[in-house]
């Protein structure tokens, strides 16, 4: 009997060691970090799927990136530089004058050769004859990217009679003004406002003006210029050059 009470009372003791040292061990998985492998996870509350938002909310206008709009380079200003013509077609206060159709006009002068295309037109006519009697048709025919600047009958008629006989009698002196009036090189208007061009007769002529309005060596006024001719630039003039 007195073993017995031992026995009950060992077994009460190790009940009363045993029973906090369980406890210790289940109060950690009690707070264990439920990620933490081999940790029951407690069930999760169900997630009501998100509503789709609408375009309007769906950005700010600040956030969307609409297509940037292009913007055209402003046109580059160029070096200012006087105004002249276009080099495609003639110009000046006396075109009207050139026929509109035919012989002597525009489009049939661009077919011939520069003597042939000038002697069509009746108001070139003393200039054309002096050309015959210098002996320089030919010549002006076949040459390549002359400038001709041909004075009108008016232009003769600036001239004393004694002058104008001194020329048609003098041969020397009438193939030197008429080579006067042949520049070496094509003259295109772009050269206009400031230029100095060889002639055939050994010396240079010059022109000067703006706009519309242009004169050879500061006397003759340009009636109607940049004429094509077949092989040759036409300018026609109202005053008889002069050779230096």
């Amino acid at each position: 009997m007195k073993s017995s009470r031992i026995r009950r009372t060992v077994v009460a003791a190790a009940a009363v060691v045993a029973l906090p040292v369980s406890l210790g061990v289940m109060a950690p998985q009690a707070f264990a970090d439920p990620s933490t492998p081999g940790t029951p996870t407690p069930p999760t509350a169900s997630v009501t799927p998100s509503t789709p938002t609408s375009p309007s909310e769906s950005a700010s206008p600040s956030e969307s990136t609409s297509p940037s709009t292009s913007t055209s380079p402003s046109p580059s200003t160029s070096p200012s530089r006087t105004a002249v013509p276009s080099p495609a077609v003639p110009f000046g206060p006396e075109c009207s004058s050139i026929p509109k159709t035919g012989a002597g006009s525009f489009v049939e002068m661009a077919k011939e050769p520069v003597a042939t295309a000038i002697s069509h037109n009746p108001d070139f006519s003393t200039f054309v004859s002096l050309v015959k009697k210098a002996g320089l048709t030919d010549r002006l025919n076949t040459a390549q990217d002359i400038t001709l600047f041909v004075p009108t009958n008016e232009a003769f008629k600036k001239l004393s009679t004694a002058d104008l006989d001194q020329i048609k009698n003098n041969e020397a002196q009438l193939r030197k003004v008429v080579k006067y009036h042949v520049a070496e090189k094509k003259v295109v208007p772009d050269q206009l406002p400031n230029g100095v061009f060889s002639t055939w007769e050994g010396t240079t002529l010059s022109t000067s003006g703006s706009d519309r309005t242009f004169k050879v060596n500061d006397t003759a006024k340009i009636l109607c210029g940049n004429i094509k001719t077949a092989n040759a630039t036409v300018y026609t003039i109202d005053t008889v050059l002069t050779p230096k």
